[in-house]
């Protein structure tokens, strides 16, 4: 223990006397001076100690990368005794030793990360991948559809619009540590005719849906979908879901237009 004080004095040091204009000498938001020693000293790819198999991240320069393709490389910095990653919300972990080839820091839920550096390049192979696998399926669906409300006859158009908007899931990878898995959301078209006469048209995105549906849960949730359930005197009644990816937790809202097209959004 003692040991590893004197390295984080000694980094503390070294981080002092760094170059004024250089990033990683810098501040956080919050003030907190950067450790680059201690950065210096993380660079490399880490195996889990007790299983030296399995790769746990890869460090190069200021960013942390992981072997899986479906987790985001994420910003760190080290300040004092803490390890710092900023991805979609910024974590922080005691660390409990480093050395040269030696890393150690506590997860979340209280056990102790153990890595060791490994020298062996061939591991670099475990990150090629060039871009993450986006796990929806970016999928165009077009519905159009004939309903009776009364005597009248609608016309009725649905299109699920893949996009590149962005969607970060914030998990917890099997080392306990927080991963940011990307998705991309949909922008979900709805039209209603009445013969060649047009009552409704409108793009929904999941920010229409800010008023029913928690935010924390909105932000990392798809526009999954909108679907007819039923039509009756107040109109044609629609389901939106919002769907947490990889999970079966999601939030259904209701639409319903009237005939004359005006919009009302309720909780399912």
């Amino acid at each position: 223990m003692k040991q590893v004080i004197n390295i984080l004095l000694c980094a503390s040091l070294l981080a002092a006397m760094a170059s004024c204009g250089q990033k990683s000498a810098g501040k956080d938001s919050a003030g907190v001076k950067e450790d680059t020693a201690a950065k210096k000293m993380l660079q490399g790819i880490w195996l889990d100690g007790d299983d030296e198999d399995n790769v746990v991240f890869r460090v190069k320069g200021d960013t942390i990368y992981y072997p899986d393709s479906t987790s985001q490389p994420v910003y760190f910095y080290i300040a004092g005794d803490t390890l710092v990653m900023k991805g979609a919300n910024t974590t922080k972990y005691p660390i409990i030793k480093q050395a040269a080839h030696i890393f150690q820091f506590k997860v979340l839920n209280g056990d102790i990360m153990k890595l060791v550096k490994t020298d062996d390049t061939s591991y670099l192979q475990q990150f090629l991948h060039n871009q993450p696998v986006v796990l929806n399926q970016n999928t165009l669906i077009k519905r159009d559809s004939v309903v009776y409300a009364g005597d009248e006859k609608l016309h009725l158009y649905v299109q699920v619009n893949p996009t590149t908007y962005k969607v970060f899931k914030s998990s917890y990878n099997d080392d306990g540590v927080e991963v940011d898995n990307v998705y991309y959301d949909n922008i979900v078209n709805v039209n209603i005719y009445r013969g060649a006469s047009k009552i409704f048209g409108r793009d929904f995105r999941k920010e229409d849906f800010d008023g029913q549906v928690p935010h924390e849960f909105l932000k990392q949730a798809i526009l999954s979908d909108i679907v007819l359930k039923k039509v009756d005197t107040d109109g044609l009644h629609y389901r939106v879901v919002l769907a947490m990816p990889d999970s079966s937790v999601s939030y259904q809202v209701e639409i319903i237009i009237s005939l004359e097209g005006k919009m009302t959004i309720k909780k399912s």
